[in-house]
């Protein structure tokens, strides 16, 4: 079994930063794609950012310049920097993984989620 906890969630005012962090414990073999999502009320939760093996990372056209997803291999950690705020990022943000306990099984991961609020 798998767990992801998330933490860094809070509230901030429009221009203000917050990072998040994600880290995955358990039976861990290797892990491949990690990233987060978000999704506001009323609506999809929808990719934010994303990062793979590489250290790759792809991003939705609204946060790019603003978020940057980075990994720590060693901790099994993902982190979101997000700055320059918006309210429109207010969301719960969730961290997901791809991680395999062993070559052959690696299915998606979901973190509990973590609130982020933009005040204007």
């Amino acid at each position: 079994q798998v767990q992801l906890v998330e933490s860094g969630g809070g509230l901030v005012q429009a221009g203000g930063s917050l990072r998040l962090s994600c880290t995955a414990s358990g039976s861990i073999f290797s892990i491949n794609v990690m990233g987060w999502y978000r999704q506001a009320p009323g609506k999809e939760r929808k990719l934010v950012a994303r990062i793979t093996l590489s250290d790759s990372g792809d991003y939705e056209d609204s946060v790019k310049g603003r978020f940057t997803i980075s990994r720590d291999f060693a901790k099994n950690t993902v982190y979101l920097q997000m700055n320059s705020l918006k309210p429109e990022d207010t969301a719960v943000y969730y961290c997901n993984a791809n991680v395999c306990s062993s070559r052959y099984a690696c299915p998606n991961y979901w973190g509990q989620g973590t609130q982020v609020t933009v005040s204007s």
